[in-house]
């Protein structure tokens, strides 16, 4: 197989591909260095078609160059920017594990429904990793003003152990870092973006607020109430489609998990959440205000044994483990409520 080599130091040997989006392709690779050391990492790279286009090589460098520092537990971390055969790579973290988007189609598969709390402790996670993007600043201390413009089930990763990360800062913007077209061109996927994203505005922070309701209730429903049959029709939805109430749509989404998707879902961002951290804190409450929760190794077990990775003993020991848990979570919550 190939390899990259950097320095006579490290060297980057593909094993697999292991995504193609619509701009660039993941790689795993083994990162081998002095005295047999082997690491298994991710590497980014720029498809062909678009490796000798300007803007495209300039954003590339600057989403590295932006998430380098953003070392976080709910964000996918960033290792090196390299270029070797004259195209830029980028090595990353290497998440054994699946996206939402996967995630969700095996549940459909095996006709399965995630947990509320599972749901729930999901999107909090998301939003931990928002809350401190958004926070970021220079070295000197100045706000970066980071939006990430793209969470959607594609850009959110459940490890097997059952860590949440979010990644693909690629259209992101941030003061200094990518070239940004806003208010000229759309940028992100119609069915989770914002209204003033779908409508050509100038974004901010709440602006991922949205998106990570939509998120939400994705997870919940187990379906996109706003994705149509063509980008347009999605853009349309988000911009006029009336927020429903959810409780109608499941009789597991109670008065104040409605009121949470309301809020992150208004159109007006005066009227959303004010920061990520915010929404963080009403959803951690909202799964662990009655004494019991879901943990990443909740997750992590429920995932595993979901796609066949747990021995069938331990699966039917935790599922019992994992009910009881959950079952009583709801009991509470529903005696508070």
């Amino acid at each position: 197989m190939p390899l990259f080599t950097l320095q006579n130091e490290f060297r980057y040997e593909i094993v697999r591909k292991i995504f193609e989006g619509g701009m660039g392709e993941v790689y795993e690779a083994e990162q081998r260095g002095v005295r047999d050391f082997v690491k298994r990492v991710a590497i980014k790279i720029i498809r062909p078609n678009f490796a000798s286009q300007k803007m495209f090589i300039e954003n590339f460098i600057g989403e590295a160059k932006l998430v380098a520092d953003l070392i976080h537990t709910n964000i996918v971390q960033t290792y090196h920017l390299g270029e070797a055969n004259g195209a830029c790579f980028i090595c990353m973290e290497l998440i054994r594990g699946v996206n939402l988007e996967q995630f969700t189609r095996k549940l459909a598969e095996k006709k399965r429904l995630l947990p509320r709390e599972l749901a729930v402790f999901i999107t909090s996670r998301v939003a931990r990793g928002l809350a401190y993007a958004h926070a970021k600043t220079d070295k000197d201390g100045k706000p970066l003003g980071i939006v990430h413009r793209d969470v959607s089930f594609k850009n959110i990763m459940i490890a097997f152990e059952g860590d949440v990360k979010l990644t693909d800062f690629g259209i992101a913007k941030a003061r200094g870092f990518l070239t940004d077209q806003e208010g000229e061109v759309v940028a992100g996927k119609p069915d989770y973006m914002s209204p003033e994203q779908a409508d050509f505005q100038i974004t901010d922070k709440r602006s991922d607020i949205f998106s990570t309701g939509v998120v939400l209730a994705h997870l919940l429903l187990g379906r996109n109430l706003f994705k149509g049959d063509t980008a347009d029709e999605s853009r349309r939805r988000i911009l006029n489609m009336p927020i429903p109430d959810f409780r109608a749509l499941d009789r597991r989404i109670d008065k104040p998990l409605n009121d949470i998707l309301q809020r992150c879902l208004t159109r007006d961002p005066e009227c959303r959440y004010p920061s990520a951290d915010e929404l963080m804190y009403r959803l951690e409450y909202y799964i662990y205000h009655g004494g019991y929760g879901p943990t990443n190794e909740t997750l992590g077990k429920f995932i595993r044994e979901l796609f066949g990775l747990e021995t069938p003993r331990a699966a039917a020991e935790d599922r019992g483990r994992k009910t009881h848990v959950l079952e009583e979570t709801v009991l509470l919550r529903e005696h508070d409520v």
